[in-house]
């Protein structure tokens, strides 16, 4: 029997109940889960690479990729044994096959569909910032719509999630995203790599009005970003003062560059979340556990009538349980990838949502193609 003839055989999810095996490496992150319904989180490993890439300040592509094949065979097996289950209790394979790190994601993809090739499963492929966005469910978050704000070191996003295959992009940064800034600022006040959390450590101590840092919210209604002025703007106050001999307390650096992606994050959000009334708003990605953030998306929420909902810290971070989670609600239809599914560096989510390269083995309606 061939793979693609084995998967069209196996019996429909019951109940849209599910076990899925999950890959996640497009960045540099090696991670594998097994989570149960893609709400229940059986195992979770993730194999990080900070260590390695604080020296060079950033994340080294190649040196990413060849991590990955060092550790992505144990980190599968991690997770299979960590959840106590086999091969043959798993209902799918899921894995991200973009956007990411051309070299980092096939990695992941290849072992992914040879571990479905082998034990005859469905391979469900997975965008990045869909698995971001299904993050708030591994912790109870409710059911889709939502607002989503998905903030991390390559992405800066407000997406209106109509239902699991309905993504509508409201506004994204039209240069540098907020986790990128953090990073190129800390790396200006020479904090290591992450900067993110050593930014957010320094602002608890320091005067987030001390510096008048601009707050870019572009013309009109727009819900676009843009970091790049602010960044600058920090690197100008630490040019001058380096060149005049006027030493500055970098914890009121810290906080007042923080206070200044806040404050345009929570006020894009309000507004999304003001043009769909009664919709939930979600926060994810590696910045949503960003203390600062939370207090005040809380306080607007608040202020606002909104309500919201973050993942926990290791699930805002890169991991696999979310690309589970993500790829839990396909898995019942049968919208499933060949085994000829490639990495796509530059995946579109709404090509992703709307069924980009599905092969449907039909058990309800496929999702509606983009022209």
């Amino acid at each position: 029997m061939t793979w693609v003839e084995a998967v069209k055989a196996r019996r429909p999810v019951p109940n849209g109940r599910s076990l899925i095996l999950a890959v996640e490496t497009s960045c540099d992150e090696t991670a594998a889960a097994v989570v149960e319904d893609g709400t229940r989180v059986r195992s979770n490993i993730v194999s990080s690479q900070i260590p390695v890439h604080r020296r060079f300040g950033g994340v080294v592509p190649e040196v990413a990729s060849r991590r990955h094949v060092e550790q992505i065979t144990a980190v599968m097996a991690a997770a299979l044994e960590d959840a106590a289950v086999r091969p043959d209790d798993l209902s799918a394979v899921a894995v991200t096959y973009g956007p990411g790190l051309a070299g980092a994601l096939l990695v992941g993809l290849m072992a992914a569909k040879t571990f479905a090739w082998v034990y005859r499963l469905p391979l469900i492929g997975v965008h990045h910032i869909a698995g971001h966005v299904f993050a708030h469910r591994l912790a109870g978050g409710p059911d889709p719509p939502w607002v989503a704000l998905v903030v991390s070191g390559g992405h800066t996003e407000l997406i209106y999630v109509r239902d699991v295959n309905t993504f509508e992009i409201l506004g994204r940064t039209r240069d540098d995203a907020a986790g990128e800034a953090f990073d190129k600022v800390a790396r200006a006040l020479g904090l290591p790599y992450p900067g993110g959390p050593q930014i957010d450590a320094l602002a608890s101590d320091g005067d987030p009005e001390r510096f008048a840092f601009p707050r870019s919210f572009l013309e009109g209604d727009s819900l676009d970003f843009s970091f790049s002025g602010l960044k600058t703007a920090v690197l100008n106050l630490l040019g001058e003062s380096r060149s005049r001999r006027e030493p500055i307390r970098v914890e009121d650096v810290a906080a007042s560059f923080q206070a200044a992606v806040v404050d345009v994050l929570v006020e894009k959000t309000a507004r999304a979340a003001r043009r769909h009334p009664g919709v939930p708003v979600v926060v994810a990605g590696g910045v949503a556990a960003n203390r600062g953030l939370r207090r005040a998306i809380g306080r607007r929420a608040e202020e606002d009538g909104f309500s919201w909902s973050a993942p926990p810290g290791e699930f805002c971070t890169d991991n696999a349980a979310m690309i589970a989670a993500a790829a839990a609600p396909r898995v019942g239809r049968g919208w499933v990838h060949g085994l000829d599914l490639n990495a796509e560096a530059g995946l579109d989510l709404e090509d992703w949502a709307a069924g980009h390269g599905v092969v449907i083995f039909p058990r309800e309606d496929p999702p509606v193609r983009r022209a």
